[in-house]
């Protein structure tokens, strides 16, 4: 078939570690392409209009934005950099011909750096190296650049890959020039290099095919099936047929074709190869699935993902306290829930089990799983959760698990406590650099469940000066049995309601989680035991009155500040014998038998059975 190229229009992906500045990239884009009118107020961080990715300061999912730059249309995808959605980088870079890679001018290549761009290369992308916040005041911009050369002949599968254009740039001034000297006054530098470098989309003649790469949903239009046009061309009304994993072709009509110009997404009349589009009309498609001609149907390659490495169960709220917040309370409706995620959330797995009540659910890591609950919980659903655990498999009668590459910034200080804290979960030191200025950054391997309950007890140790960084490697041969650091809990010895008498008592034998007035019910975490037992404490219980007290007794009781606990704090504070409990309105622990005597029935049946 003949070929040829688009020369109107770049596809290009914005790529890099997290925090490293891509959508403050992508804002800057936007306003200097006059996308905006002059006195509009748009903000930052304009692509993430979600109010998880604004109020977690990341971006959750990839996105579509297009600009015009000299009579060119340039098609951007925001990707996000955390590694527990990679899943999202996987499934878009296939609509890209070049990509941004974006490494910050401190801290350099980071681990999601070096998946990024491997993904990159693995599509066969024209990279454009961006240093990023060149303004900071301990920028290394040149050995930044050293270092970035270095994973690129690393990771590099041929000599042209190592071809690259580097720019340097202040996104959040939104300048950027070819000199590490100069800042720049505006973002023409980049613009130019997209159109010089990335290449224009090479399409075929023939009948119309596309992969869908991603899904949207309002309530007007229904179903948008995102990705690019890869052969042909498509209009409103057009006949089509999906192809989904099962390689069943299914017609369908088109109803609407759009394509995207800043925050928008425009009605056009027609759409042809080398454009990224979203039409309706497709009622059943799902991502990967291949959208192409009805007389002549041909599967594309599906979407290839790596597969989870972290897994917990959802389950139907059993508390007393269960259905009295929620609106979706039912097993039927969590499981719909479930596995209607799947549909754009492809990186996820979700599996029935023995259990009416009980689905397990596996994804990238625990970040990732909490967007999902916290993200459920926001939509009024009531449900249960265990702690996670990562996922082993068994090969050749080894049992192997998940391994990842733990990367840590922090101060010298606290270099001890770190070190002791990672012994105990199995972590193996690779590399340890230090910046000559009381900074250290600490390099290591470790299992998957070492890194579970590690994130807040990393920000204890540190005082909260310390960022970490995670990266999944491989699968690695057991390591051997974790010790749990974790002390006992105060459980709620009956249900009631708190008051300062009973939690005045509860906190002479550790720390507690509510205030005076919280409702609990027995079996209720409500604190942590100083001591590594579990402790039933009453904490409904008042004091006795007596007709003598003195006036100032109960002014007297002073109780210290409750210990919240995050979504993701609770995740990772819970044992396997315990629960989170996620309501619209309330996140509670529990343990999984509540009163006393089952629980004490259950211990000793464990003895036993050890015998």
């Amino acid at each position: 078939m003949t070929q040829r190229f688009r020369e109107d229009i770049r596809n290009i992906a914005i790529v890099a570690h997290v925090d490293h500045g891509k959508t403050s990239l992508v804002d800057a884009m936007l306003k200097q392409s006059k996308v905006f009118r002059d006195n509009q107020q748009v903000g930052d961080l304009i692509l993430d209009r979600n109010a998880l990715e604004r109020e977690k300061g990341i971006t959750i999912l990839a996105k579509n934005t297009a600009v015009m730059y000299r009579g060119v249309k340039i098609n951007i995808i925001d990707t996000p950099g955390h590694a527990d959605f990679s899943g999202e980088v996987e499934r878009v870079v296939n609509m890209a011909d070049g990509c941004l890679l974006l490494v910050d001018s401190v801290e350099g290549p980071m681990p999601q750096t070096r998946f990024v761009l491997r993904q990159a290369f693995e599509k066969g992308l024209r990279p454009i190296v961006v240093i990023n916040k060149i303004d900071r005041e301990n920028a290394r911009i040149a050995e930044v650049v050293s270092l970035t050369q270095d994973l690129f002949l690393e990771i590099a599968t041929n000599s042209d890959q190592l071809d690259f254009p580097v720019l340097y740039a202040s996104a959040r001034n939104g300048t950027a020039s070819t000199d590490p000297g100069v800042e720049g006054t505006d973002l023409i530098p980049l613009f130019e290099c997209i159109l010089k470098q990335v290449p224009p989309p090479q399409i075929e003649e023939g009948s119309f095919r596309m992969v869908v790469s991603n899904l949207d949903y309002d309530s007007y239009k229904g179903r948008y099936a995102l990705g690019r046009v890869l052969r042909g061309s498509i209009k409103p009304k057009d006949s089509v047929a999906v192809i989904g994993a099962d390689g069943v072709p299914v017609k369908y009509e088109i109803d609407d074709v759009f394509s995207f110009m800043g925050l928008n997404r425009t009605a056009v009349e027609e759409a042809s190869a080398g454009e990224i589009i979203a039409i309706t009309g497709l009622e059943a498609v799902s991502i990967g699935d291949t959208v192409t001609d009805p007389e002549n149907p041909e599967a594309l390659p599906r979407i290839e993902i790596g597969e989870p490495t972290v897994k917990m169960t959802f389950g139907v709220n059993s508390s007393p306290f269960a259905g009295r917040e929620g609106k979706y309370c039912t097993s039927r409706q969590l499981r719909e829930r479930l596995y209607r995620e799947l549909e754009v959330n492809i990186s996820l797995r979700v599996e029935d089990t023995d259990s009416p009540d009980l689905f397990l659910v596996s994804g990238r890591g625990e970040l990732h799983l909490a967007i999902l609950v916290e993200t459920m919980r926001r939509q009024d659903y009531e449900f249960e959760i265990s702690r996670p655990e990562a996922i082993t498999r068994e090969v050749n009668g080894q049992v192997l698990e998940p391994v990842e590459a733990l990367t840590l910034d922090t101060r010298e200080d606290y270099i001890g406590a770190v070190t002791e804290l990672l012994s105990k979960r199995l972590a193996r030191m690779t590399n340890m650099h230090n910046d000559g200025r009381g900074n250290v950054r600490m390099e290591y391997h470790i299992p998957t469940r070492g890194l579970i309950g590690f994130r807040s007890a990393f920000l204890t140790a540190t005082r909260g000066e310390g960022v970490m960084n995670t990266l999944f490697l491989e699968y690695q041969p057991w390591a051997g049995e974790i010790a749990s650091t974790r002390s006992g809990a105060l459980v709620a010895a009956e249900e009631g309601v708190a008051v300062t008498y009973g939690l005045n008592n509860a906190q002479e034998r550790g720390i507690t989680f509510i205030e005076p007035g919280t409702p609990v019910y027995e079996g209720m975490i409500v604190g942590i035991n100083s001591r590594g037992t579990d402790l039933a404490v009453n904490i409904c219980k008042e004091k006795k009155q007596t007709n003598i007290r003195a006036s100032t007794a109960d002014i007297a009781v002073k109780l210290t500040p409750p210990l919240k606990l995050s979504l993701e704090e609770s995740m990772d504070f819970i044992n396997s014998d315990e629960l989170v409990e996620v309501t619209p309105k309330n996140i509670r622990l529990r343990k999984r038998l509540l009163t006393q005597n089952e629980r004490f029935r259950a211990k000793k049946a464990a003895e036993r059975a050890q015998l």
